[in-house]
Parts: structure tokens; C-alpha cells; sequence
């Protein structure tokens, strides 16, 4: 599996060199709207976040390309329950790096559709628990490192749109879903089910 995410990762490169003169590097930023999904968080509200990082789009033809990026992205879930009478406040912060490789088709000047797998490398994985309304009014708080219970990898999949105006600014939708789970398989696991990653995302940017 190594062998093969490093072959992935490393093809666009190969081909920028081919085409040195033709790549366009860039950056972008954007928001997260994301959640697991999962019957044991089926209920659980999504976690919103920001994703920042830099892309390079290598041209294939005139209306294909293939564009490989690096975000950081914070991703997770929250939950709001009822506490004996306070509200329990639970929120599970998965921050990746994530290496999206999307093929990039261009249906007109200017506006794209793009799909292709992403490789995601957790950098951060913990809880924070908050109870407000206890007895003396106050806000009880906690974090917890759940790292070890947390896959290091996420494999995911998706698509979306791009639109890019001729001075390279781009406007981006995207859709991501995981197909790996996110607990780990063994005793270690925090829930003990198949949780999957899921973010829709809006990005804007620009390319030199």
C-alpha cells in the first residue's frame, strides 16, 4: 500500500517535470463542513473547520489536467446531550494532513469537474468535553488525546467543481468521503465501530 501511495504522489510530479513550463502553482483556503459517518455517531452533528494548503495543477491536454495538493484540514464531529439537567457538549477534533490527486476535466473556459482519491495522515486526534449550567453556573472543560485511537491513514474519494478566472483566481466545491475507517481495528478503538470520514468543503485560491 506504501509502494503504491508513493507512486501515486510521485506520478505528478514526474509529469510537472515533463511539463515544467506549462504547471501552475498555487494556494488555497477554505471552509470545512465535516462529520463521521457511522451508527454509533448517527446522531452527531458535523464539525466545522478550515482546510489551507498549496495545490499545482500539471495541464495533460487542453481540457484535461491532473492536480495534486497538500492541505491541512480540521475535520470531526460535536454532540450536545442532555447531562442531568446540564448540557454535555462532546467534540472529537481530527486534524490531517490531507494529499488530494484530483483529474480535473475542463467542460468550458474557466469551469472544471474534478475527481480522484485522497490520502489523509492524522496529525491531531482528541476530545473535548464541555458541561455548561452545573450548580455553581460555571463551564467544567476537558481535553483528552485519543492519538492512539485513531488510524493514522484515511483513505477517501470524491469530486467537485472549479471555476477559475483568467487572472487565476479559482473558486472551488468538493465533496470528500472516506472508505476506511477512521477507529482503529483492534482494543484500541475509542467507539469500537466503522467510522468514516465525510467533509463537504468550499475553497478559494489562486494560481501563478
Amino acid at each position: 500500500m506504501k509502494k503504491v501511495m508513493l507512486m501515486l504522489i510521485c506520478l505528478p510530479l514526474a509529469m510537472a517535470t515533463a511539463n515544467a513550463q506549462e504547471v501552475k502553482l498555487g494556494v488555497k483556503a477554505g471552509v470545512n463542513f465535516a462529520k463521521l459517518t457511522g451508527d454509533a455517531v448517527e446522531d452527531a452533528d458535523g464539525r466545522t473547520g478550515f482546510h489551507l494548503g498549496g495545490v499545482v495543477e500539471i495541464p495533460v491536454s487542453e481540457t484535461f489536467a491532473v492536480q495534486p495538493e497538500v492541505l491541512y484540514s480540521q475535520q470531526g464531529l460535536q454532540q450536545e446531550t442532555d447531562f442531568f439537567g446540564d448540557t454535555l457538549e462532546t467534540k472529537l477534533k481530527l486534524d490531517y494532513i490531507n494529499v488530494p490527486v484530483m483529474a480535473k476535466y475542463y467542460v468550458t473556459d474557466g469551469l472544471s469537474i474534478e475527481a480522484g482519491p485522497q490520502f489523509g495522515f492524522n496529525v491531531k486526534a482528541e476530545t473535548e468535553i464541555s458541561v455548561e449550567g452545573d450548580s455553581d453556573g460555571d463551564e467544567i472543560e476537558g481535553t483528552t488525546d485519543v492519538s492512539d485511537s485513531v488510524s493514522g491513514f484515511d483513505l477517501g474519494l470524491g469530486g467537485g467543481l472549479a471555476y477559475q478566472l483568467n487572472n487565476g483566481v479559482f473558486f472551488q466545491a468538493r465533496y470528500m468521503f472516506g472508505i476506511s475507517n477512521v477507529d482503529e481495528d483492534d482494543d484500541e478503538g475509542f467507539i469500537g465501530d466503522n467510522l468514516t470520514n465525510s467533509t463537504l468543503s468550499f475553497s478559494a485560491g489562486i494560481k501563478f
